[in-house]
């Protein structure tokens, strides 16, 4: 893995990033989330949500082989490429894609929610839920003298979200969004919270009647009313 090279790619790239809206609505939001398999499989789900209606109205999987070693700062050269075939196979393309993982919150100012909003040139947030960069300051994180994320609490007792702007998306508009999908007693919002859900269960055991399940699901689920309470 040639970080030089990669390092050099992500500067450039870094000045494509934009941190305004740029979208005229947020009703169809999705999250995607990884989990692994196997030691050697990465497993990416994207939920798409109707933020008015709170129902599930399109979801997606992909599993693929693990190519690259982790490397902190290059999270996107070994989990994108998951996400974007599972982003592919959407029949309802989301209005802003919330991502396990951080925005401008980067030494390059460039984490994988930034740059995975430029490779599928859609709205994203980076939403992390440890401090791997930056300093906190009364709830503002800094780097570098400049303030790039916000800590935001979504649970009693539990430690902050640190959320960033991923890509046509501002700062103040990334915590909005977020708050607005918080649904007791879920830690992450909703729709990263349903991804992480059907990762993680996606990892242990592959469905064979993966489409049925599918149906069953979207048409079940009403917000939290008909989630299971443990998160």
């Amino acid at each position: 893995m040639n970080t030089s090279r990669l390092r050099e790619e992500q500067l450039k790239l870094a000045e494509k990033v934009m941190t305004i809206d740029q979208f005229e609505q947020a009703r169809y939001i999705a999250g995607c989330d990884q989990a692994y398999k196997d030691n050697n499989k990465i497993i990416s789900v994207v939920v798409v949500m109707d933020s008015k209606t709170q129902k599930i109205v399109d979801r997606a999987e992909s599993e693929q082989f693990c190519r690259t070693p982790y490397l902190s700062g290059y999270l996107f050269y070994r989990e994108a490429p998951s996400v974007i075939e599972a982003f592919s196979k959407l029949n309802v393309k989301p209005d802003v894609l919330l991502v396990d993982a951080n925005g401008i919150l980067h030494p390059r100012r460039i984490g994988m929610a930034s740059q995975l909003g430029l490779a599928l040139d859609v709205p994203t947030i980076g939403i992390a839920k440890s401090l791997a960069f930056g300093k906190p300051r009364e709830g503002k994180i800094e780097l570098d003298k400049e303030i790039v994320a916000e800590e935001v609490i979504t649970k009693e007792f539990a430690n902050p979200l640190y959320v960033s702007p991923g890509h046509k998306v501002s700062l103040r508009t990334s915590i909005d969004i977020v708050k607005s999908l918080i649904m007791h007693p879920h830690k992450l919002p909703e729709p990263l919270h349903l991804a992480h859900r059907f990762a993680k269960k996606a990892s242990k055991t592959k469905n064979k009647d993966e489409s049925s399940d599918k149906e069953k699901e979207m048409d079940s689920y009403d917000g939290f009313s008909n989630m299971n309470p443990a998160s």
